[in-house]
């Protein structure tokens, strides 16, 4: 890893490096993580060349700039950062790196939730914002309005290809909101691993309780766990689930010393590889409806 002394020296060698080689024509895009880049690939189509810093099934929370991620934002038109204060990281590379690129925030404009914890990061606002659907709505259409500004000629696309979307969305909320309304109200807590599932509460009407706060950066306390395992007892909380970037001992133990169901893993912070459950935005929204219906539908 990095010192912040070694980090700024290696990425402002490597912003002088030749930048990789580019589709001719395309603009070029980088995406600090993997949902972000999936957003930006269904608006883009064929006229972007994508690439992401943080890809599937690494974590954001904790990841370590390289000298290959100040060369990608030196070379790029356009980059898409969640905001929030997601990516700690994020601010200081592009500094370093020098890029001279649009900065799309594809947050802009969310109603921020209140972070569950004070002491992980994120200052007071919970950044998982995309976990809800009309949410991603607003990421969609400020990465529709980044690439038009970035490349004006290319607006029937980007709209033409965003309007496709945003369609597809529609239609995924409406199988969200169908598939939350046949698990009996009285099921509809579940505990996880980390506290990133805020915004998809709020929106379809359950109760996520995570020992760990917004950050996967953040060790759960002792007495965050004894908490937990004492309302899992008083509350018959029915299920216990592991995210895809969690140590899953944690989760394990509350659920053996609850006897709450253990769920299968949900996708929180990051897509898995293409060929995995949840590949593209839309694929994790939905894996992850399917292990909350198996667990709380009983």
């Amino acid at each position: 890893m990095f010192t912040r002394r070694t980090l700024v020296a290696s990425l402002c060698a490597a912003a002088a490096l030749p930048a990789r080689a580019q589709a001719p024509g395309k603009l070029r895009v980088v995406a600090s993580f993997s949902i972000l880049g999936d957003f930006v690939r269904e608006v883009s189509g064929a006229r972007a060349d994508v690439a992401v810093l943080v890809g599937p099934g690494a974590d954001a929370h904790v990841y370590s700039a390289t000298p290959a991620d100040a060369k990608a934002l030196a070379a790029a038109q356009v980059v898409v950062v969640n905001g929030l204060k997601f990516e700690g990281w994020m601010d200081r590379l592009v500094s370093a790196s020098k890029t001279r690129a649009r900065i799309v925030v594809a947050a802009k404009g969310v109603k921020p939730l209140q972070a569950q914890d004070d002491g992980h990061g994120h200052g007071d606002s919970d950044p998982h914002a995309w976990q809800s659907i009309a949410n991603a709505r607003i990421y969609v259409a400020n990465i529709r309005d980044g690439l038009v500004a970035a490349d004006p000629p290319g607006r029937g696309d980007y709209e033409a290809n965003a309007a496709a979307y945003l369609a597809k969305l529609d239609a995924l909320e409406a199988e969200t909101k169908a598939a939350v309304a046949a698990i009996p109200p009285a099921r509809r807590k579940i505990i996880t691993s980390h506290d990133a599932f805020g915004y998809f509460a709020a929106a379809y009407g359950l109760t996520f309780i995570a020992p760990q706060g917004v950050s996967t950066s953040a060790a759960a306390s002792a007495q965050d766990v004894a908490r937990i395992i004492r309302q899992i007892r008083r509350d018959k909380i029915p299920a216990v689930f592991v995210e895809n970037l969690s140590d899953p001992r944690l989760a394990q133990r509350i659920a053996a010393e609850t006897g709450a169901r253990l769920g299968g893993d949900l996708y929180s912070d990051q897509l898995s590889p293409p060929d995995g459950p949840a590949g593209t935005y839309i694929d994790m929204v939905r894996h992850n409806i399917r292990e909350l219906t198996k667990a709380l539908a009983d």
